[in-house]
């Protein structure tokens, strides 16, 4: 498949002060060097890199296919600057430590966790209990080896660190250095409302990245849609730019599927606009 062409109007949006990258789950239907190429016609920085079951690079052939992702990012002035992967625990089926070494042994800083989830049927106070000695594994090992495990607040009505307050809590066993919160304002508008800023200062200190999609109620039904399009307080923006924060941003383009490859085109576009719209929002 041949990389889709993009508007040449819709090219070479100016830099932020930010890193910025962008989840290409959409675009696994692309090779790694198509994918890379648009990425980067579109201004990105680097890419969030799906490497998990069913993702661009696969958990057991991590080894092989991995490297050739990162040298395609390369050879085009791209960094994969977070990883997203399966992994929430050191345990052999999601090869941890496979995935783990390797990305780190290429220069990856970070890599997104898999969720931890609630069984709302029992307790949910022990169940923070069983998530930390997962939790702590998981610290030591990325410490070892050298990368930084990062975990997302995302809404729904069974995900840990969905309401912040909880994932907050746990992560006071650690120290920030060792691991981070993607937060996505996004999740934290969803299942907070207006009381975001209230979330962002309760967790700032373990913030290491800004997840930036945009939530929008229809009919009582969330949709997602553009960036500026919906819920999310642009006030936000303001609060971020006056913080301290300075690591990277990732734009999640995600509202128009990605199942079709004949979609491509059309998710780019979406892409390409997104990060005008964000540019201008931290501007």
């Amino acid at each position: 498949m041949s990389a889709p062409f993009l508007s040449s109007d819709l090219l070479g949006a100016s830099k932020s002060g930010h890193e910025i990258c962008t989840f290409t789950k959409p675009l696994q239907h692309l090779s790694y060097a198509e994918m890379a190429k648009v990425i980067a016609e579109i201004g990105f920085d680097g890419i969030e890199a799906p490497v998990r079951p069913r993702g661009h690079v696969l958990p057991e052939k991590v080894e092989e296919d991995l490297p050739r992702m990162i040298d395609a990012l390369k050879d085009e002035g791209l960094s994969l600057t977070l990883l997203t992967s399966g992994i929430n625990e050191v345990s052999a089926e999601q090869h941890t430590e496979k995935v783990l070494r390797t990305a780190a042994g290429l220069g990856v800083k970070r890599f997104r966790m898999a969720y931890y989830k609630y069984d709302l049927k029992k307790p949910i106070a022990p169940q923070m209990k069983e998530f930390r000695p997962k939790l702590k594994d998981l610290v030591a090992l990325s410490k070892e080896v050298g990368i930084k495990p990062i975990y997302q607040n995302h809404s729904g009505r069974n995900y840990f660190g969905g309401p912040i307050w909880d994932l907050a809590e746990v992560l006071e066993d650690f120290d920030p250095a060792d691991v981070g919160v993607a937060f996505d304002i996004g999740h934290a508008t969803v299942e907070g409302a207006k009381a975001w800023p209230l979330n962002f200062a309760r967790i700032r200190r373990y913030i290491d990245m800004i997840y930036v999609k945009e939530p929008g109620w229809k009919d009582n039904k969330l949709e997602w849609g553009p960036v500026g399009s919906g819920c999310v307080d642009q006030a936000f923006y303001d609060v971020l730019k006056k913080s301290d924060f300075s690591g990277p941003i990732s734009l999640h383009v995600e509202y128009l599927g990605h199942k079709d490859p004949k979609m491509v085109p059309t998710i780019l576009e979406a892409m390409k606009k997104d990060y005008a719209t964000l540019q201008e929002l931290l501007s």
